[in-house]
């Protein structure tokens, strides 16, 4: 059931004005009553209504931004297209990261609350799922990036990360690799088995080492094969990052990339034009997929209705000196 400001008002001992105008930063309400009403719209998890907000403040204008961290190497380009796009119509926008975990999340959760976003946006839902089902429940119109239709119950923007991982794969078999090595990002990421499922579609033989994204781990993994005398002759590594460890230690291990190993990323960072050799990897639409959510999540906040299915945008081989 959804909390409302009567609920709030009858909990915090005031009237509906008193929360109203707390809410509102409009009128004069004392410091330590403001701070409890505040205290227990955090507490009950109330969301005001972006209607309720806008009747009273003229509307927000502000969206709120939900990622899992800023140190992922594409996260730059989604968070371009976003504000390109939230600015041109005039509105502002809230950034918020999980980098510390359920703290994290339970200070955006307050946050929402006492700052009454008009929406929010959402990239890799999968850690945060159930706080912002609870808060779409109340409220709150949601977009969510990336996340492959997963849950149909909030609109989304995706990708073709399976796709993308069976024109990896076709490429290099192509290119007569018989033998592939994958190096994936963390398996509870849906991005990751999407990946790692396309590429089976086409290369179910493929060896397969989990990673972390990281240019640590995508080495790492390298260095242990070829240690233990595992003979691979090509490697998909599910982002340019972990695929440029790949490289270093491929060069350090003798092995010449393409002639001995062909290397495949994900993503088409700017990194990718810039690695030795230079990086065949699969682009994802990183710009387009920010641009299109924050679209989407403003016509909704306008009247527009939200689309029943994910909008898809396609990914994209691009063919470099790594995996001609």
């Amino acid at each position: 059931m959804r909390v409302t400001i009567a609920d709030v008002a009858r909990e915090a001992g005031v009237s509906k004005t008193t929360v109203s105008r707390v809410i509102n930063t409009k009128g004069e309400v004392d410091g330590s009553t403001a701070a409890r009403v505040r205290d227990v719209i955090a507490s009950l998890g109330y969301v005001p209504s972006s209607g309720a907000v806008g009747l009273a403040r003229g509307n927000s204008r502000t969206v709120g931004m939900l990622v899992p961290s800023l140190t992922w190497p594409w996260m730059g380009e989604v968070l371009q297209g976003v504000v390109d796009t939230v600015e041109a119509a005039g509105y502002g926008l809230l950034l918020f990261t999980i980098n510390r975990g359920e703290e994290s999340v339970l200070r955006f959760t307050s946050q929402v609350s006492a700052r009454a976003f008009d929406g929010l946006l959402v990239v890799e839902p999968e850690n945060t799922l159930d706080k912002i089902t609870e808060l779409h429940r109340k409220g709150l119109p949601v977009v969510l990036i990336d996340d492959r239709g997963h849950h149909p119950e909030f609109p989304s923007v995706v990708t073709t990360n399976r796709e993308g991982g069976a024109s990896a794969a076709r490429h290099l078999q192509a290119a007569g690799r018989s033998k592939p090595l994958v190096i994936t990002g963390p398996m509870h990421f849906g991005c990751t088995r999407e990946r790692l499922g396309g590429f089976r579609d086409v290369l179910p033989q493929a060896l397969v080492a989990e990673g972390d994204f990281t240019e640590e781990v995508g080495r790492h993994a390298i260095e242990q094969l070829v240690a233990n005398g595992v003979e691979f002759d090509s490697v998909f590594a599910h982002n340019d990052v972990s695929a440029a460890g790949a490289l270093r230690a491929l060069r350090a291990a003798g092995r010449s990339v393409p002639d001995d190993v062909a290397v495949v990323g994900f993503d088409d960072i700017p990194m990718a034009r810039h690695t030795e050799p230079p990086l065949t990897t699969v682009r994802q639409p990183a710009r387009g997929m920010g641009e299109t959510a924050a679209r989407m999540l403003l016509g909704h906040l306008g009247g527009t209705p939200a689309p029943d299915e994910p909008v898809v945008l396609p990914t994209e081989l691009v063919v470099r000196a790594s995996a001609p």
